[in-house]
């Protein structure tokens, strides 16, 4: 019982790490002001750790329109996630086969799950996001929030929108793009 209770604690709180070094990397690829929720957030939950990160990074990475140093934040954060969640369900040995497994193949075994880690929680990030976009859409549309939800999936709803007919005059895109997002969940739990 302790052990799913840790389990489910150290996934939360990695999922909201992770989660909110991707949605900061976002944001700055999106050139969207970090001084409006959710960027104040994210910005003070991540800072401990994207700091230091852009002052070791090269220059040309560190000035780049892609924050690398957000991206490498979640990807560290990532393998951490990996690394305790393999000693806390005791199965770093087991994952890598019988025997005892070489350091390649539990540094690739952490790899792949710290990988397929921050696919999953870039997809649920992302589903959450057009989920609060389209609630607010049809409960307060006028809102700050709402505008800047608009903004952080205009890039991924845009395309469907231009494909998917309005029905009713109901725009679906943001429907279609959960489902997408679902697909994908699925896609990422069936690999590795």
């Amino acid at each position: 019982m302790l052990i799913r209770v840790l389990s489910f604690l150290l996934e939360a709180l990695s999922f909201m790490l992770i989660s909110a070094a991707l949605l900061r990397g976002w944001m700055n690829w999106l050139r969207i002001s970090m001084r409006a929720q959710p960027g104040l957030f994210v910005m003070a939950v991540t800072d401990w750790l994207v700091k230091p990160l852009r002052r070791l990074l090269p220059k040309t990475l560190a000035h780049s329109r892609l924050d690398w140093a957000s991206v490498l934040c979640a990807g560290a954060l990532s393998l951490v996630f990996a690394l305790l969640w393999s000693l806390l369900a005791g199965t770093l040995s087991s994952s890598v086969g019988g025997g005892a497994p070489s350091a390649l193949a539990i540094a690739l075994s952490l790899l792949g799950f710290a990988l397929k880690m921050t696919i999953r929680v870039a997809l649920q990030t992302l589903f959450f996001m057009v989920l609060a976009f389209a609630v607010l859409s049809w409960v307060q549309p006028g809102s700050a929030l709402f505008h800047q939800l608009g903004r952080l999936t205009a890039p991924l709803t845009a395309p469907l929108q231009r494909i998917l007919p309005t029905i009713g005059g109901i725009d679906l895109s943001a429907l279609v793009l959960m489902l997408l997002l679902q697909v994908g969940l699925m896609v990422v739990g069936n690999v590795v």
